[in-house]
């Protein structure tokens, strides 16, 4: 086989396509995941301000979770089988988080008063649900979906990281999008964020070399090591480069407001490459290739015409929405 064989380069193609939407799915619902997750830590108004921040967002956000998704079904259906089967209750806790996350955001700003603050827990609760459900997933993947007491150990551990480092970007978002009282504590919930960040960070790095001897050798062979060293040493400027700007804000002028934002972006990126180089080309952990996993070249030429049509559409408008409504979040009014 070579590299114009359409079953090679069309599997590749997919996988690329389904990181990519995996990768802005956490960017993008990872911050108003996190907003929601902070929710508890302000007051009433601020409340409104920081949902007023993602209004215009958080449902096109979760369009790229659909897209990852369906790459994952109609390109590697039997990967998906597998990912699935081993992964079907935090799933389905994530598919109830989203839920009950949705309604709540609705269902707060047309509830008498005395109702309020039960539907602002039910919006809590649902981000905390899908963001421990999917850091269980994550860390379950890492381990190559086997479930045993370490691997659910790890998981739990990778729940609780990867909730933190959603409410860490969150932080960086309000900072972006507010002023005030608000943006000064959205600084602190950053400070204390980047922390988790960095123990998540460092759990992930250590553990994923040791999941097969293949990742360690991909990591740890020359020159590979001298040649993936940017992805670490990167990682480690951008969180010194986040502290550093983190100490210095709010700033009077309100200048550099979206650098912790972008920074905490070019770190989700980069621990995500690190991940991807790990795994790749496998999608179901030594388990199973994405070559192995695809669809007949036929069903996936006649899909990729079909992405070639939509993708432009949801990054259309995704860069539409935040074009628009760019700026500070304003008062929250519904009338």
């Amino acid at each position: 086989m070579t590299y114009s064989d359409p079953a090679i380069w069309l599997p590749f193609v997919f996988a690329a396509l389904m990181g990519a939407a995996i990768l802005i799915y956490v960017v993008l619902d990872g911050f108003d995941l996190g907003v929601g997750v902070l929710f508890p830590f302000a007051d009433k108004d601020e409340q409104d301000r920081m949902v007023a921040s993602i209004g215009p967002f958080w449902d096109a956000n979760e369009t790229w979770l659909v897209l990852a998704i369906g790459i994952l079904l109609v390109a590697f259906p039997t990967a998906h089988g597998a990912i699935l089967t081993a992964l079907y209750l935090p799933v389905a806790v994530m598919l109830i988080g989203l839920i009950l996350r949705g309604v709540a955001f609705e269902f707060r700003a047309k509830a008498p008063p005395a109702r309020k603050d039960m539907w602002n827990l039910s919006f809590w609760a649902g981000s905390l649900m899908t963001s421990l459900s999917q850091g269980y997933m994550l860390g379950l993947y890492i381990m190559g979906l086997e479930s045993t007491p370490a691997t659910q150990a790890f998981a739990t551990l990778t729940a609780v990281f990867l909730t933190v480092a959603y409410s860490f970007i969150g932080a960086t978002w309000l900072i972006l999008k507010t002023e005030g009282a608000l943006q000064k504590k959205a600084v602190d919930w950053a400070k204390g964020g980047i922390w988790g960040v960095v123990l998540g960070l460092g759990a992930v790095s250590l553990a994923t070399p040791f999941v097969s001897q293949r990742i360690w050798d991909k990591w740890f062979s020359f020159p590979e090591i001298v040649m993936l060293a940017p992805l670490p040493l990167g990682s480690a400027l951008l969180i010194a480069g986040l502290w550093v700007a983190l100490r210095r804000l709010p700033t009077a002028d309100d200048s550099f407001a979206g650098l912790p934002f972008l920074g905490a972006v070019a770190l989700f990126a980069l621990a995500f490459g690190g991940l991807a180089y790990s795994f790749y080309p496998y999608v179901v952990p030594e388990q199973i290739t994405i070559y192995e996993a695809a669809s007949a070249p036929e069903s996936l030429m006649i899909i990729f015409v079909g992405t070639l049509v939509v993708l432009p559409m949801i990054l259309g408008y995704t860069v539409l929405a935040y074009t628009v409504f760019r700026g500070k979040a304003t008062a929250l009014s519904y009338e």
